[in-house]
């Protein structure tokens, strides 16, 4: 998968990737090539989620300075 795929399609592809290889009916080497594949997605993934977790916390700000909380999704419907 080319690097500038969105975070959304390194998912999907993840999951291709874990369904194939649920199935295990890919020859050794083909699993092999698919779990490393699907080693740098996972990669990927967790550095943008990373990312987007210190965007968050750089841009909740309180009094003036940085209040670093977690993220609550039920707070963020309010």
């Amino acid at each position: 998968m080319e690097e500038k795929a969105t975070f959304e399609q390194k998912m999907e592809r993840l999951e291709q990737i874990v369904h194939a290889l649920e199935r295990g009916d890919a020859p050794l080497e083909e699993s092999m090539a698919l779990f490393q594949e699907g080693a740098k997605l996972i990669g990927d993934c967790t550095k943008a989620l990373d990312e987007a977790q210190q965007q968050v916390k750089l841009l909740t700000v309180k009094n003036g300075t940085a209040d670093e909380q977690d993220f609550d999704p039920a707070e963020a419907g309010e």
